[in-house]
């Protein structure tokens, strides 16, 4: 995998390039906020960034919601010092994927950068034209596209590759959200709402329809 890296700490910086170009991945460094957005912004062959929250120059949930609104579509794992959900929580909202709290072992984000490489596998929904492409996380119908965030792309594919049949709520969270992750069902539903809207944004002839009390269905 292509993989974009911004940590300010030259020590861990230097532990994640060399413990994932010894794992057979290409490496793009950065040190800061600033330098993240320049290389990571127009590089579409990153398939995923490691991205510290707590850069010199900004928040690192800000940097990933820069490149979100920017069109980068690569899934975030973030490196966080903190580990108390409301850290946790704003990082998902800001368009992150999954966390790692620092000290980590090199072999766990190894690991975690693969399950987010899966999880944003081709799904192509029979829905009538409607198609997703798991490289630009885009949503389409033959004359429009519209972008969706990691999260929403994991959501709307995990619903979408059972057309037609009920999707239980659980099931959603997991394909969505990394291992452990708490999530609410007040974020779950927002989410959703955001994915209904992009649905109709491009014209799609069916949308994501909630089953009181079990979960989702695309119809």
């Amino acid at each position: 995998m292509r993989i974009g890296v911004c940590e300010d700490d030259a020590s861990i910086r230097r532990v994640l390039t060399e413990g994932l170009r010894y794992a057979g991945h290409d490496v793009v460094a950065a040190h800061d906020g600033a330098e993240a957005m320049r290389l990571f912004t127009d590089d579409p062959g990153l398939e995923v960034i490691v991205l510290d929250i707590g850069l010199p120059d900004a928040d690192g949930r800000d940097v990933c919601a820069a490149l979100r609104a920017a069109g980068q579509r690569a899934p975030v794992l973030f490196l966080t010092a903190y580990d108390a959900m409301h850290d946790r929580l704003s990082g998902f909202h800001a368009g992150g994927d999954d966390y790692v709290t620092k000290p980590f072992d090199i072999r766990e984000v190894l690991v975690r950068l693969a399950a987010l490489a899966r999880r944003s596998a081709a799904v192509e929904p029979p829905a009538q034209g409607l198609r997703l492409d798991p490289d630009r996380h885009a949503l389409r119908m033959p004359d429009a596209e519209v972008l969706l965030t990691p999260t929403e792309y994991r959501i709307l594919a995990a619903i979408a590759a059972r057309p037609g049949e009920v999707v239980r709520r659980r099931a959603v969270v997991a394909a969505a959200w990394p291992d452990g992750a708490m999530v609410s069902e007040n974020t779950v539903d927002t989410y959703l709402s955001r994915v209904r809207r992009k649905l109709e944004e491009v014209g799609s002839p069916v949308t994501v329809h909630t089953v009181r009390g079990v979960g989702f269905v695309l119809r």
